[in-house]
This record gives structure tokens, C-alpha cells and sequence, in this order.
């Protein structure tokens, strides 16, 4: 935690590699520790954590948060400590805005980190479509590469909000990148997505399901699909997919069915301070080359 203010992982009991801890997480946004429950833990035990925390690390950490994530409106605890009026997460020289409470997602996916460091040196000079771009980071990445395009659709306009202030917090308002945001249902607008391409490098990076918008077994394939319209020869994409229950094969098959142009390169790794016991089920990267 001393050596770089970059966002880290501290304990990842989501990856079912420790026996009994599978219901949270610990992760550093300095000056933030941020705990996150995903169903209420047991008294002792946690009275006992929460002391430990404290004996160790509130002379050193300036904040620790607790978030309720079972719960329906996600309650927010400080252990101690007042959280930042504008906290942010730092990815090497990239920033991203933060937001603690009131919402289960706090705008930024550091398990994507090994994803966005593929797409950098991939950047420059390319155009670039940013499917449920969420907040923009993908964008930020490519656009700090010296992007020539990058074309960001979401149908949250306040997720897209903050992504304009994600690039402004990386000083990328005023770069040579035209940076678009579409606020748009995606299977809505492809007749303007697919306008503006055709693109060099395609990211999908959808929910697995999401009431009314999308379902992955359902709507993935109707993607897949139009990846030939949207793809410049010789094109990249990430196809990505993060759902426990769907292994790597799931996804492998669908691109092969539904888009047998598309030629499998590798999956990219996941970071280091997210280990999981079944890395089928972890969160899965795939690059493919058109």
C-alpha cells in the first residue's frame, strides 16, 4: 500500500480460495479501505475483524468503509475516518471517479485493469467502439494512447457523465482524440453505431444480465453477429464476459457459431490480487482478431 497509490486489492474472498471468507472483499483507493459484505457476517467474528483493522491500520489509513452489498440500498459504515469529497481510483497515470454509497457499483472494475493495459499500446491511431462502456474506462486508456476515435455506448447517461469527468480527471479533455458518448439502448442504434466505423478495435463488455436490456444467453449472440459490419479488416476485439456460471468453453462456442470470422487469439490473464480457485469461472477476457 506504501509503495504506489495505484488501487489494489487487499483480500479477494470472492475467488473461493479461502475457506469460509468467499463473502467479502477488502480493496485500498487511497486514502480509502473499502470492505465490501455480500451477505451480513457473523458478530464475533466481525466485531473481532473490525478491531483488528483498527489496532493495525488507523494509524496509517486514513479512511475505512464498510459496504452492506446484500442489503437492498447497499448501507455505507465508516470504522473510521471521513471519506474524500471526491475519492478517486488511480490506474498508473489514469484517474477515475469514485462514488461511495448509495449505489451497489462505485464506477470503476479493477479486475479489468490487465484488460485496459492490453488495449493501451493498441491505441494510437485507431478507431475505436466502446460497447456498455459504463464509465468510460476502457475510453480513458485508449484515449491517453492518442486514440484517433473512440465511441462509447451506454445506456446510463449518468454513467456516461462520469465518464467525460473520468477523462477530464486523466487531463484528456483537450487531446486529439474525438471522444464520443451515446446514450443509447445498443440494439436500438446500430445503424448510427455502425456509422461511425468501421471500427479497428471492438470491446463488449456487457452485463450477464441486466432486467430489460440484456441477458447473456439471449443477446450476446445478436452481438456477435453484427461483428462483421462493425469490424475493420484485420480488426481486433475483446469479448468479455463476467458470470460465475458460464465458463470460458460457453463463450468460445457462441463466438464460433455466431461469428466464425472471428480467428481466437488468447485470453488475457486476470490480475494477481484477484486469485480464484476456478479460473473458468472467473472473469473472462477473450481476444480475437478478424
Amino acid at each position: 500500500m506504501a509503495e504506489s497509490d495505484d488501487a489494489i486489492r487487499l483480500f479477494h474472498g470472492r475467488g473461493q480460495c479461502f475457506s469460509g471468507f468467499e463473502y467479502f472483499t477488502v480493496d485500498y483507493f487511497a486514502p480509502v479501505l473499502w470492505v465490501v459484505l455480500y451477505r451480513e457476517p457473523e458478530a464475533e467474528f466481525w466485531a473481532e475483524f473490525c478491531s483488528q483493522l483498527t489496532t493495525h491500520l488507523a494509524s496509517s489509513v486514513g479512511v475505512a468503509a464498510v459496504q452492506h452489498r446484500y442489503q437492498r440500498d447497499a448501507e455505507l459504515d465508516l470504522l473510521w475516518g471521513e471519506l474524500p469529497e471526491r475519492p478517486v481510483a488511480k490506474e498508473h497515470n489514469l484517474v477515475f471517479q469514485l462514488q461511495f454509497g448509495g449505489r451497489q457499483n462505485i464506477g470503476y472494475f479493477m479486475d479489468m485493469q490487465p484488460a485496459r493495459q492490453w488495449l493501451r499500446p493498441r491505441s494510437k491511431g485507431k478507431r475505436i467502439l466502446n460497447l456498455f462502456s459504463y464509465t468510460c474506462a476502457f475510453s480513458v486508456a485508449a484515449a491517453a494512447e492518442g486514440a484517433e476515435r473512440v465511441v462509447n455506448v451506454d445506456m446510463s447517461k449518468s454513467a456516461l457523465r462520469t465518464g467525460r469527468v473520468n477523462h477530464q480527471l486523466s487531463g484528456l479533455e483537450f487531446t486529439d482524440t474525438e471522444v464520443v458518448y451515446l446514450g443509447h439502448d445498443i440494439f436500438r442504434s446500430w445503424g448510427r453505431i455502425k456509422k461511425m466505423g468501421p471500427y479497428d478495435l471492438v470491446i463488449c463488455d456487457p452485463p450477464s444480465r441486466q432486467a430489460g436490456s440484456f441477458e447473456v444467453r439471449k443477446d450476446y449472440p445478436r452481438l456477435l453477429r453484427k461483428m462483421p459490419e462493425l469490424l475493420a479488416e484485420g480488426g481486433e476485439a475483446l469479448i468479455c464476459l463476467n458470470a460465475p456460471y458460464l465458463d470460458t468453453d460457453f463463450l468460445q462456442e457462441m463466438v464460433a457459431e455466431h461469428w466464425p470470422e472471428g480467428q481466437f487469439i488468447e485470453r488475457l490473464p486476470g490480475r494477481k490480487d484477484f486469485p480464484e480457485s476456478d479460473a473458468a469461472a472467473s472473469l473472462k477476457v477473450l481476444s480475437y482478431k478478424a
